[in-house]
């Protein structure tokens, strides 16, 4: 859905296979090392740098393009799905070989120095943004009015202008064209605001700002894009993004919104619709992601998907329907149809067929907004459930006083904690370029709409009849407006906007998997010759006969200077751990070698077991920094303990869910139930 619905993200990785080519034989030791032991000390490059310059790579002999070698043996695809892993490959960026902090998670590298001491933000880079900050609280509680959003279905013209004033559409665009020019955190700070005050205005600022025109721009656009586009989003036009398609979601292979080239190649004209394009009904721009006109490589066809920037008045553009949700009744989100447009060959963005590597690119950050402003809204929530339990009186005492209850908020507290730990150490790594953060974005993402979800489901029961209660109805009868079932209908999209997490988890495992598909994944590829897979059988031996024996040494983090006691036990549990879900992944891989992209649920459970390491050890570098500044020790040891506790716990059910599970039997009886078996579940309905 642009936002809504799927979204670039899900293009990543629909579908995980094992098997890897490797185009020369000679390359084969070569990468043994590299992938799962690169040293400690590589160079730095930021996530954006990377991927946009990548986008540009040449063969410097021949002056074209290069295409990678292919990393996936695809000859016993079906075609749909071969063409749209293909696809989806072809838009990948090879993880650099270091790795990052969580990526190296899955391979037993457990590097505290990577994220210890926590790399807050600077004074100077506060100060920067503090002005913005203090006008956009102070804006959102005093003009939007976010129950009369809610009932009305629309924002106030007068607030879209007024926040278009203060910057907030503009918040990282360069000052040179018209933005404020504020980093990552900063960004992260606004939509942490936002997000605790009203979703509606949340999705308009985000997707005009993550998914939107600004940010594709501001990582592929030329100087003459950026100077005719950005200044107008900026300060005065709203920006949308237009991907899924009725039958294009998931799999953008399927996407058959057309761009066809004229004949002097100057123009390409647009024919199609797109669905669920979120800010449509307000956006005066466009980034449109359209079918070009297929390429052959290796032999084959390949489709192509290119970016475009479409201005919205232009003839042949209709905007057709808008469409309404279950939450965010403000959200202007719509179809828009595409005929016979013409669109220069100069608003492309990239290169013809990189459409998809800029999606991906562009969410590689651009996610991170989206667990800030769950950050925000988790806050609120948790302050309604602290009010409420300690004033409610039940049985004598204040329901905070009852187990049941303290446990939720608890559950909350600690969640609340790790979750701003998360987002805001991975937003510093974004702002200082520390390498590529593909991973850590991703499971920021999915970790905190999956676990806010959860808080607003258990502050609905905290608060009870009051929580499913409206809050125009509880003001009629005279009690506080607590908009419990607003905040709840609003963020259960969260889990679906940018990427779902069913998707996330795939999209994490197949980057988890990575590493081992540079040293054996040829093993596996029927692509190849017998004499170069016989020679990935040694060469990959040989690398996992010293790698192997490594994951089962019982030895924690190496020493850390300046980490109190507490938290230093968790961090040792979490660098032993890793190791453990390195050997699991391994015994997967030997278990169901090719074979391993089709067991979904057990790649979740590891990419749970990691997500969750990468919590504990974000929790305990915050709660480190947080003590150095004077805290009080005894508050923030409580909640970072506790939450490290929890993690440790659903840890644990994850690893026995690697063992012992009723997957198969599952798949088993749905396909029973998809056949029009189990006649007796459908009866007795209406």
């Amino acid at each position: 859905m642009g936002q809504a619905g799927v979204s670039p993200a899900d293009l990543q990785f629909p579908d995980t296979r094992q098997d890897a080519r490797c185009p020369h034989r000679q390359d084969v030791c070569a990468t043994m090392k590299s992938p799962l032991e690169a040293p400690e000390k590589s160079r730095s490059r930021g996530t954006e740098e990377t991927s946009a310059k990548s986008a540009g790579r040449t063969d410097s002999s021949r002056g074209e393009p290069q295409t990678p070698a292919p990393v996936i043996d695809t000859s016993k695809m079906a075609k749909g799905q071969r063409e749209a892993l293909e696809l989806a490959e072809a838009a990948r960026d090879p993880l650099e070989d270091r790795g990052s902090f969580a990526s190296n998670l899955f391979v037993g590298r457990y590097d505290f120095s990577r994220i210890h001491p926590y790399p807050a933000q600077t004074a100077e880079d506060r100060a920067a943004g503090e002005e913005f900050l203090a006008t956009l609280q102070k804006y959102l509680r005093e003009n939007i009015d976010a129950d009369e959003i809610d009932r009305t279905g629309e924002i106030p013209q007068k607030n879209i202008d007024d926040l278009f004033a203060m910057g907030a559409f503009g918040v990282k665009i360069p000052k040179q064209y018209g933005g404020l020019g504020l980093s990552q955190v900063n960004y992260g700070r606004a939509a942490m605001l936002l997000g605790s005050w009203d979703a509606n205005v949340t999705a308009l600022v985000s997707a005009h700002q993550s998914i939107g025109v600004p940010q594709p721009l501001l990582l592929f656009g030329t100087e003459e894009q950026k100077k005719k586009y950005l200044p107008r989003v900026a300060r005065h036009e709203i920006s949308a993004f237009a991907l899924t398609e009725w039958n294009a979601g998931s799999d953008p292979a399927n996407m058959s919104l057309r761009a066809e080239p004229t004949e002097d190649g100057s123009v390409f004209i647009l024919n199609g619709e797109k669905l669920w394009c979120t800010n449509l009904i307000k956006a005066g721009v466009l980034v449109v992601m359209a079918r070009t006109p297929s390429k052959m490589v290796g032999g084959r066809e390949r489709k192509q998907i290119t970016a475009f920037i479409v201005d919205v008045d232009s003839p042949g553009l209709e905007i057709t329907y808008r469409c309404h949700f279950m939450g965010l009744r403000a959200l202007y989100n719509g179809i828009v149809k595409f005929t016979n447009v013409r669109v220069p060959r100069e608003n492309m963005i990239a290169k013809e067929g990189q459409g998809l590597k800029v999606a991906l690119t562009t969410l590689n950050t651009g996610r991170l907004t989206l667990p800030a402003a769950c950050t925000g809204l988790s806050k609120r929530l948790l302050e309604i459930c602290r009010k409420w339990a300690s004033e409610r009186i039940q049985w004598g005492v204040p329901i905070g006083k009852h187990a049941a209850i303290a446990g939720k908020i608890a559950e909350m507290a600690g969640n609340v904690f790790a979750m701003e730990a998360m987002t805001f150490l991975t937003s510093a790594l974004v702002d200082r370029k520390a390498g590529d953060l593909r991973i850590e974005t991703a499971m920021c993402k999915m970790w905190a709409t999956e676990t806010t979800w959860r808080i607003a489901d258990e502050a609905m029961q905290v608060r009870g009849g009051r929580g499913y209660e409206t809050a125009h109805s509880l003001a009629g009868r005279g009690e506080e407006a607590v908009s419990v079932e607003r905040l709840l209908r609003d963020c259960r999209i969260n889990m679906i906007f940018e990427g779902s997490s069913e998707i996330m988890r795939l999209f994490i495992a197949r980057e988890a998997l990575d590493p081992h598909l540079k040293v054996g994944g040829a093993i596996f590829n029927t692509q190849l010759p017998m004499s170069d897979r016989a020679k990935a059988v040694f060469s990959s031996g040989k690398f996992y006969a010293g790698w192997y024996p490594r994951q089962w040494l019982p030895n924690g983090a190496r020493k850390i200077d300046n980490l109190h006691e507490t938290l230093r036990g968790h961090v040792n549990y979490a660098a032993r751990t890793s190791k453990r879900l390195a050997r699991g992944l391994f015994h997967a891989m030997a278990r169901f070698g090719p074979k391993l992209d089709r067991e979904q649920l057990l790649l979740s459970r590891f990419v749970g077991i990691a997500t969750e390491l990468f919590a504990i050890s974000a929790t305990c570098s915050y709660a480190q920094w947080l003590l150095s500044q004077g805290k009080p020790a005894d508050e923030i040891l409580a909640v970072a303990d506790y939450f490290c506790r929890s993690a440790r716990m659903r840890i644990d059910n994850h690893f026995a869910g690697t063992s012992r599970n009723a997957d198969k039997r599952g798949y088993a009886l749905v396909q029973d139930l998809l056949a029009g078996k189990h006649v007796v579940l459908r009866d007795g309905i209406v």
